[in-house]
C-alpha cells in the first residue's frame, strides 16, 4: 500500500472526529439556550460528557488490540455520528445528558482507536507522521466549527445543522478512510486488564502529555480573561487570544514531523516545553496587549507538538500493547484538560490571574526535564 494511502485513511478519520467536536462545541450555546440550562446545570452535563470519554478510552484501546484499530475507528465513528444527531433530537434534560454522555464516550474511544491507527501507519510509512495527523483534528475542528457559525448566522435550528454537517463530514471524509488494513499481527489478541494505567518510562509520557493538555485546557478557558484583566482589551480584541493560540498550533503540527525528523524526539520536547514556558512568561510579565498574544503565540507553537510525540511514543511502548498505552495516556491527557480551567481558577482566587499563568510555565519546563521519555525504544523503520 503507498504510503500516501495509509496518511490519508487515517487523516480523514482525525478531520471527521475533529469536525464533529466542532460542531458541537459551536452551538452549546443555543443548546444551553433551548434546554434552559445554567451555568451549573451545563458544567454538570459537560463534566457527564468526560467522564463518558474517561470510560471509553481503556475499551477502545482492548478493542483495538483485539479487534484491529482500523476497524475500530470505523465502527466508532458512526456511533460517534449517531450520537451527535442524538444531541440534536434530544426533547427533555435526560435524553441530553444520555446523548452527551455517548457523544463522549464515542469521541473518546474513537480518539484512542484512531491514534492506535496512526501508530500502525507512522510505522507502515516508517517516517514520524503523528502530528500531521493532530493537525488535521484541529483542521476539521475549525470546519466543524465554521458550520455552526454559518448555521447561527443564518437562524439554523440545532437538528438540521447536526444533522447536515454531520452528514456533510462523513460523506466527504469516511470514502478516504475505506481501504484493506490488516493490524499488526503480533501486536493483537492481547490478554489482560482492560484499565491500565502507565507505570514505568510510560508514567513520564503520561505526565508530558498531563502538563500540556493542562496548558491547552488553561488556554480555552482563561486567554480572553487574561487580554481583559491584564491588557484592557475589549470583548472582540479577547477574543483574538485564543484564535492566535490555535492558529499557531495548527501550523505548528504540520511542520511538527519535519521538526521530530531533524532534531529527534527527546530534543524536539525539550525545544517544544522551553518555547511554551517562554511563551508564558512574554505573556504575563509585560502585560500589554500585543505581548500577550505574542507569547499565545509561543505557548501554541511550543504545546502543539507534545500530545503527538507522547501518542507516538505510546503506540511504540515495548511493555504495553498500542491500544493499552495509548489509553492510558490519554486518561492522563484527557485528565489534564479537565483540571486546567479549575486550576487556574482556584489559583487565581488565592493569587492572581497572571500569577496563576506561572503555574503553566512551571508545567512546560517539568516537560523540558522529562523530555527524555519520548524517545522510544527504537527508531521508527520503513515496512519491508
Amino acid at each position: 500500500m503507498p504510503p500516501g494511502t495509509a496518511w490519508r485513511a487515517v487523516a480523514a478519520m482525525f478531520i471527521l472526529n475533529g469536525a464533529l467536536f466542532g460542531i458541537w462545541a459551536s452551538r452549546i450555546p443555543a443548546v444551553a439556550e433551548r434546554h434552559e440550562l445554567g451555568p451549573g446545570s451545563l458544567g454538570g452535563l459537560l463534566l457527564l460528557m468526560a467522564a463518558g470519554a474517561i470510560v471509553a478510552f481503556p475499551v477502545a484501546g482492548k478493542l483495538s488490540d483485539n479487534h484491529g484499530a482500523a476497524r475500530t475507528t470505523w465502527r466508532t465513528a458512526f456511533l460517534y455520528i449517531a450520537a451527535l444527531f442524538l444531541i440534536a433530537m434530544s426533547p427533555d434534560f435526560l435524553s441530553l445528558a444520555i446523548a452527551l454522555f455517548m457523544f463522549g464516550a464515542t469521541h473518546g474511544a474513537m480518539d484512542v482507536a484512531m491514534n492506535t491507527w496512526a501508530g500502525e501507519a507512522e510505522r507502515r510509512i516508517g517516517r514520524p507522521v503523528m502530528s500531521s495527523f493532530h493537525a488535521m483534528f484541529s483542521l476539521g475542528a475549525g470546519m466543524g466549527a465554521a458550520s455552526g457559525f454559518v448555521a447561527a448566522s443564518n437562524g439554523f435550528e440545532i437538528t438540521p445543522h447536526f444533522i447536515a454537517a454531520g452528514l456533510l463530514i462523513a460523506v466527504v471524509t469516511l470514502p478516504f478512510a475505506s481501504i484493506g488494513w490488516q493490524p499488526d499481527p503480533m501486536r493483537t489478541q492481547i490478554p489482560g486488564p482492560i484499565f491500565v494505567l502507565p507505570k514505568g518510562p510510560l508514567f513520564f509520557v503520561g505526565a508530558i502529555a498531563f502538563c500540556a493538555s493542562i496548558g491547552e485546557g488553561g488556554m480555552a478557558d482563561w486567554s480572553a480573561i487574561l487580554l481583559v484583566l491584564s491588557t484592557g482589551a475589549d470583548e472582540a480584541q479577547a477574543a483574538l487570544g485564543y484564535s492566535v493560540f490555535s492558529v499557531a498550533m495548527v501550523a505548528t503540527r504540520l511542520l511538527g514531523d519535519r521538526i521530530t525528523l531533524t532534531f529527534g524526539p527527546v530534543t524536539a520536547a525539550r525545544l517544544a516545553g522551553t518555547t511554551a514556558a517562554s511563551g508564558v512568561l512574554v505573556a504575563v510579565i509585560p502585560g500589554t496587549y500585543a505581548m500577550t498574544l505574542a507569547g499565545f503565540a509561543l505557548m501554541g507553537i511550543g504545546y502543539a507538538i507534545i500530545m503527538p510525540l507522547a501518542f507516538s511514543r505510546a503506540a511504540n511502548d515495548p511493555e504495553l500493547s498500542p491500544g493499552a498505552a495509548i489509553a492510558s495516556v490519554s486518561t492522563l491527557g484527557y485528565g489534564g484538560i479537565l483540571l486546567g480551567p479549575p486550576v487556574i481558577g482556584f489559583a487565581a482566587e488565592a493569587m492572581s490571574l497572571p500569577a496563576a499563568f506561572l503555574i503553566l510555565a512551571a508545567l512546560a519546563g517539568l516537560i523540558v526535564v522529562l523530555g527524555g521519555s519520548v524517545a522510544g525504544p527504537e527508531p521508527v523503520k520503513p515496512a519491508e
